[in-house]
């Protein structure tokens, strides 16, 4: 499952910001019982991320920005 996937799953809502050639932008929003459901996701899923580079590089990137008075979350993905 990757990042976005999880997003959705957590019950948060994936909106495409942009399409710049191949790179995507996207934005995740949610509620902030949403946002913890997507940490508790994330952390469990830190420990299976070794063997996926890319997955365990979006995992430490959201990790760095998730913070506990934070409500929201923007990432950026490239597909």
């Amino acid at each position: 499952m990757d990042i976005i996937d999880m997003a959705r799953a957590s019950g948060m809502t994936v909106i495409l910001d942009g399409k710049i050639g191949r790179e995507e932008y996207q934005s995740v929003c949610g509620s902030l019982s949403a946002l913890q459901r997507f940490a508790e996701a994330v952390r469990h899923s830190n420990a299976s991320s070794k063997g996926n580079p890319i997955f365990a590089a979006q995992v430490a990137q959201l990790q760095r920005h998730l913070a506990p008075q934070r409500t929201a979350v923007k990432v950026s993905t490239a597909h």
